[in-house]
């Protein structure tokens, strides 16, 4: 069970667990805890596990990230690969002295590396950011690639997280949309003001085969990391 048994809390709100090679978006403004959330599902779903999963960081180098997860209490199990911009790059520059594929081909060669390497072990992948990937690669015709590479995070059979940024006091989400129509699962995080103070949630707006809370649950940052807590009351 991946969601559900992942951090405390989260089986209030899902009351089924998700499908196997779901692509599920994570969205928010900038400090919304949105890496650290995906990075401790993930982190907890494979030592329990003991399955194979990476996590690329494309706008942070790996120490940074770490730091960063080690200040929330967040710890990486051995089977968890980090991976960053450069990792990526020197991949290619080692292999390859012809001209550099698209980045989106690159990742696309990574996954596909440590899928061939791990097999049926490799299960899930994390992705931060889209924005940050979209910064490094040809965005025409952007509609069509991100359908194409969802597709291919789903036939690898990967439980797959795509975090993306959102302006703080926006609606209006970083790309052109079409992430959202494609994804089989969204999570919103977020600042909400709560009794006099302001505290961060989590929203499940959409999960596909999944029974879920709609309702906003606040967060909670302890010695053991991130915990789900009771939902907002208006």
């Amino acid at each position: 069970m991946m969601l559900r048994n992942s951090i405390d809390g989260m089986d209030n709100i899902f009351h089924n667990d998700i499908h196997k090679n779901a692509t599920i978006i994570v969205f928010g403004p900038p400090g919304s805890l949105k890496s650290g959330m995906v990075f401790s599902i993930m982190s907890k779903y494979l030592k329990s596990s003991g399955e194979f999963g990476m996590y690329l960081t494309i706008e942070e180098n790996t120490i940074s990230h770490l730091r960063n997860m080690d200040s929330l209490g967040i710890t990486v199990p051995e089977n968890l690969l980090i991976s960053d911009y450069s990792d990526i790059r020197s991949r290619f520059e080692k292999n390859d002295t012809a001209d550099h594929p698209d980045f989106l081909e690159m990742v696309d060669g990574v996954i596909k590396f440590f899928k061939d390497k791990e097999g049926d072990n490799f299960t899930t992948f994390g992705l931060d950011s889209l924005g940050g990937l979209y910064s490094l690669m040809d965005t025409s015709d952007l509609r069509v690639k991100m359908f194409h590479f969802f597709k291919k995070l789903r036939e690898y059979n990967l439980t797959s997280f795509i975090i993306m940024e959102t302006p703080r006091f926006s609606n209006i989400i970083e790309g052109q949309g079409a992430e959202m129509f494609l994804a089989d699962g969204i999570i919103e995080m977020g600042p909400i003001e709560h009794q006099h103070d302001i505290h961060m949630y989590m929203q499940v707006i959409k999960m596909r085969s999944c029974h879920h809370s709609r309702k906003k649950h606040l967060i909670d940052i302890g010695e053991n990391g991130i915990s789900i807590l009771s939902p907002v009351v208006n």
